[in-house]
């Protein structure tokens, strides 16, 4: 994950200064009116090419067009929480799943997204990437695998980490609206919208000085389907983030009323 989380910087970082250089170019030289234009980086970006040149050479502001491309970006890392029944304080019955809340965390990013941007201050697009829940407990017990229900045995031994995860597919459909640019170049951000994931997989992580390190992969419940929404605010190319899942996070009836939410800092807002 941390290998994961590394690259994912490294390569937004090398996009925004790829999209930098070829924004100073166009800005100084004067292109024929195409009805698409293609962008090569990092990724790939495709939008429609409507805008008009001044006598200068320099693009007036588009009216609309279409936008869209293969990139990394809208980088989310932060917490995780769970959520008893609208109480932050899980129930006896759900107890087992007692969390470090400082090590319990979330993890996604985007790697392709298709739109509309209506104009300089307003875009639609429906985007595609990847999302990590990360919760780290804090008793020594094994979530088991299979059964009808989320289950669990406790273990005689202590473990250094025992970590539960899953792994997502999602699918958010966001409503950007933007400022103008300051004189730095620089604009606030307000990004809002629903979105849908599917499950990949869950996975179980232990280390402890009798077994080493064990890893085990199964679905433990996690609902295959998930449904929620998002919201970020920015400045720039950073900002922060909120999302909450409105169905349960387990498809077990012991967990019924059993939700999650993250929280925290976003990169690359675009």
């Amino acid at each position: 994950m941390k290998r994961i989380v590394l690259a994912a910087l490294l390569v937004s970082g090398l996009t925004s200064g790829l999209s930098s250089n070829v924004m100073a170019q166009q800005d100084t030289t004067a292109k024929k009116k195409n009805k698409f234009e293609i962008t090569h980086g990092i990724g790939i970006s495709i939008a429609s090419n409507s805008n008009k040149t001044d006598s200068t050479g320099k693009k007036s502001a588009a009216k609309g067009r279409f936008i869209g491309g293969i990139t990394i970006t809208r980088i989310d890392w932060g917490f995780s929480r769970l959520i008893d029944n609208g109480s932050f304080t899980l129930s006896p019955k759900n107890d087992f799943l007692s969390y470090r809340g400082a090590k319990t965390s979330t993890f996604s990013f985007d790697v392709i997204q298709f739109g509309y941007r209506f104009n300089p201050n307003f875009k639609v697009y429906l985007a595609g990437g990847f999302d990590w829940t990360l919760i780290r407990l804090r008793k020594d017990i094994t979530i088991q695998r299979g059964g009808t229900d989320l289950t669990y045995v406790e273990d005689n031994i202590h473990y250094s980490k025992n970590r539960f995860s899953n792994s997502y597919v999602h699918i958010p459909l966001n409503f950007e609206f933007r400022t103008k640019e300051n004189h730095d170049g620089k604009r606030f951000y307000f990004v809002v919208g629903p979105e849908v994931s599917f499950l990949l997989n869950g996975k179980i992580k232990q280390i402890s000085d009798e077994n080493g390190k064990v890893k085990t992969r199964d679905d433990y419940h996690f609902q295959p389907f998930r449904y929620g929404g998002t919201a970020r605010i920015g400045y720039g190319w950073i900002g922060l983030f909120t999302k909450y899942y409105f169905n349960d996070m387990f498809d077990s009836s012991g967990q019924k009323g059993l939700k999650n939410m993250s929280f925290g800092i976003t990169i690359g807002l675009n």
